[in-house]
């Protein structure tokens, strides 16, 4: 005879189901790090373009009255996570390169500009025509040159390449802030040493010296001879610092051109 009590008990054992692994420690294994209690490991964080911080920039760097560099953009907006204003920045310039218009986003002398398309100038032109400009002389535009692709260099120097005295040309690219004094060379009466300023590069639309055309296009563009000695000059290679004063005084050893 069969115990019905027997029975029962049997009844109330779990059934087994076939295929599934009763494994506590593969179950644990395929929780998260945070559910099995141990921590979870750090991801680098990756920086977030938004829609409000392209915005912004957007705004700032039509504002600038120079090029904004992306120092000054950092500190001004310093209560966002940086990777994020430069993944924004990044997106901004593709908006720009991607969109039809005729504004575009530009690199200038280590900085950012909205600046017209090239190929509106024209229309831009005629926007402006009554407005005076003062224009750079022929005798300027080669004594910039020379200081261009030849810098630092003295003004004996750029006598010597453009075969007429450059000191009234040089005072005034100084005053046209287009160049500044960098130094003083080392060798008998310590000339003054001259360079091409930032403002340089914003004018010509450069983001270092290192985008200056060859000379002989350059020229072709100003519609100037060049001088014969810049006939094999290529773009110089010393990139001195575009901010901040330089003493006057400061020594650079320099090798004679």
């Amino acid at each position: 005879m069969t115990d019905q009590n027997d029975n029962h008990d049997r009844d109330e054992q779990p059934a087994e189901v076939p295929g599934v692994e009763q494994d506590t420690a593969a179950v644990e294994s395929s929780l998260p790090a945070a559910a099995s209690g141990e921590p979870a490991p750090e991801q680098p964080r990756v920086g977030r373009a938004t829609g409000e911080l392209k915005t912004i920039i957007e705004a700032l760097v039509y504002a600038s009255p120079d090029p904004l560099t992306p120092k000054t953009l950092f500190k001004v907006l310093e209560s966002e996570p940086r990777e994020d204003v430069q993944a924004s920045l990044e997106a901004l310039r593709e908006d720009y390169a991607d969109r039809p218009g005729g504004l575009q986003l530009v690199e200038v002398a280590g900085g950012y500009q909205i600046v017209t398309r090239p190929e509106l100038s024209e229309w831009v032109r005629r926007l402006f025509h009554e407005r005076k400009t003062q224009k750079l002389s022929v005798a300027a535009l080669e004594t910039l040159a020379v200081i261009a692709y030849k810098q630092p260099v003295t003004a004996p120097e750029i006598t010597e390449i453009r075969g007429v005295n450059a000191a009234g040309v040089v005072a005034t690219l100084l005053e046209r802030r287009l160049v500044k004094i960098a130094g003083r060379k080392q060798v008998v009466g310590r000339p003054f040493l001259y360079a091409t300023t930032r403002e340089f590069l914003i004018r010509f639309g450069l983001n270092d010296l290192g985008d200056l055309p060859k000379m002989e296009d350059m020229a072709e563009v100003l519609g100037f001879e060049p001088p014969s000695g810049l006939a094999e000059a290529g773009p110089s290679e010393t990139l001195l610092p575009l901010d901040g004063d330089v003493d006057p005084d400061k020594t650079l050893d320099t090798e004679q051109h």
